[in-house]
């Protein structure tokens, strides 16, 4: 595949090596040779086995746990590519980590969100592509192009096909304020109603639900977020929406599986009946459980590739 007379090549990260592949695969082009490894006092070596030199270059790397380690691994990746004259480096990112830390929560906070873009742009990226950001604003961190897609097309169409013609049995709800715009969204793409759950958060990773604004009795509800982190936001809406909103079934679409912390536990021991995740961060073997589905984002980002290097606009992806 060419655009502009350059190939264009895909190399992954340690973190994305599935999603990676699923890309070039899409693209029907080989996934690029490198090989990232460790000294033994943890410094990270990177090492690129094919000419880059005139290549349009793609980094598949999400900034998932270890968050340093990839970060780094991305950084140095960069300079590799740029020493060795690629003619541009992207770096795809469908989880864009320190994502939360996007202002000044109190007095003397940084804003790691910030840091983070600049240490990409200071390496030598040249465009980033990324998916589902925490904080839209994140896009205006960066001085370099940033094409942000969003994995709400890609839910929404699964939780279509479960509905059916049964529309008016669910309802979406959205877990806290924050999340309002998406979840409404969310609601007009598979054709249902929308309730909000306020909730208040008394301290970092610790949230209790106040109220529920909305009609959600004898409905199944379908909970809609950006990530799952430690699960309390999402588990403690469930048995909210169960045990004070008179729901029937609960269902949760998010599209970042941080799932940290006691995560997997309270999902298993909650209400919920399905948890429909992308592959944004990889979900490893020993936290697979029965009430995961996961949904592939490489033909999405794949095509938004294709677009940007054969000039076309990327806005159409984004209601996909």
């Amino acid at each position: 595949m060419n655009f502009h007379g350059k190939d264009i090549k895909i190399f992954a990260g340690n973190a994305s090596k599935d999603v990676a592949q699923a890309i070039a695969g899409c693209l029907n082009i080989p996934l690029g040779k490198s090989e990232t490894t460790t000294f033994s006092d943890g410094e990270i070596s990177v090492s690129l086995h094919e000419s880059v030199r005139g290549s349009d270059c793609f980094i598949v790397q999400s900034t998932c746990a270890p968050v340093n380690d990839n970060l780094m691994e991305i950084l140095i990746m960069i300079d590799a590519m740029k020493r060795a004259s690629a003619a541009s480096i992207t770096v795809v990112m469908p989880y864009f980590g320190y994502a939360r830390q996007d202002r000044k929560a109190k007095a003397r906070d940084p804003i790691s969100a910030k840091l983070c873009a600049d240490l990409l742009t200071c390496a030598g990226a040249d465009r980033v592509l990324t998916m589902d950001l925490h904080a839209n604003q994140i896009q205006g961190f960066f001085n370099i192009p940033v094409d942000h897609l969003y994995g709400a097309g890609l839910l929404a169409d699964y939780m279509k096909a479960k509905i059916g013609g049964n529309s008016e049995d669910f309802i979406v709800v959205s877990p806290d304020l924050g999340s309002v715009t998406r979840s409404r969204n969310f609601a007009s793409k598979i054709g249902t109603g929308l309730a909000i759950i306020d909730k208040r958060r008394p301290k970092a990773n610790v949230c209790e639900v106040m109220n529920i604004i909305g009609d959600a009795r004898g409905k199944k509800v379908v909970l809609v977020d950006d990530m799952i982190d430690t699960a309390g936001t999402l588990c403690n809406a469930a048995n909210a929406i169960v045990e004070k909103g008179g729901a029937t079934e609960v269902y949760a679409c998010a599209t970042h599986a941080v799932l940290s912390g006691p995560a997997i536990e309270r999902i298993q021991k909650s209400v919920i009946k399905e948890v429909v995740l992308l592959d944004t961060i990889p979900v490893p073997e020993d936290k697979m459980i029965d009430k995961f589905t996961i949904l592939p984002v490489a033909p999405l980002f794949a095509d938004a590739i294709e677009r940007i290097y054969a000039d076309k606009p990327v806005s159409p992806l984004y209601n996909k």
